[in-house]
């Protein structure tokens, strides 16, 4: 038997070649009309987002979007992912979205919008991976439990 004094001869002399599995590689995904489509979700509600070349516009249940939501903040939530991309102006969004409050409709649609943003541009999901938009906010309404007043609430205890 041979003397081995590295790796690679070992690899070599048990016939083991050291290859790296490649790396998922993401394409397009386009319907027939040329546009993507993603379902974003956060707390108990959930948006089905579609994504296309335009100028810009976001309608989100066939109103605009500053209609929809209202609020400020709720506005700078849903165009996080677009100007975290730098698309500011060249996307026509429409979503629809469905359940829960405006804030859990406000992040479904943002990560819709994330997610469908990288079905039609690959090459944005290492900037919105980072910015952590196409994560999903597992974060929901903690249940009730029997013999409580809410999920962690007692009922008012008496001595007497």
């Amino acid at each position: 038997m041979a003397e081995l004094n590295s790796l690679e001869e070992l690899g070599a002399a048990t016939g083991v070649v050291d290859t790296q599995p490649e790396a998922p590689v993401h394409v397009q995904k386009l319907d027939a009309q040329g546009r993507a489509y993603a379902t974003g979700k956060r707390k108990d509600a959930i948006a089905r987002v579609w994504v296309k070349p335009g100028s810009g516009k976001i309608i989100v249940n066939d109103k605009e979007f500053d209609q929809y939501f209202a609020r400020p903040v709720l506005q700078m939530i849903l165009k996080q992912p677009i100007i975290a991309a730098d698309r500011d102006g060249q996307f026509d969004i429409i979503a629809t979205v469905a359940g829960g409050g405006l804030s859990g409709q406000a992040g479904a649609v943002r990560h819709g919008i994330s997610k469908a943003l990288t079905y039609y541009e690959p090459a944005l999901r290492g900037t919105l991976k980072r910015g952590g938009f196409l994560t999903r906010d597992s974060r929901t309404v903690e249940r009730k439990k029997y013999g409580k007043a809410k999920a962690r609430r007692s009922f008012q205890f008496s001595k007497r």
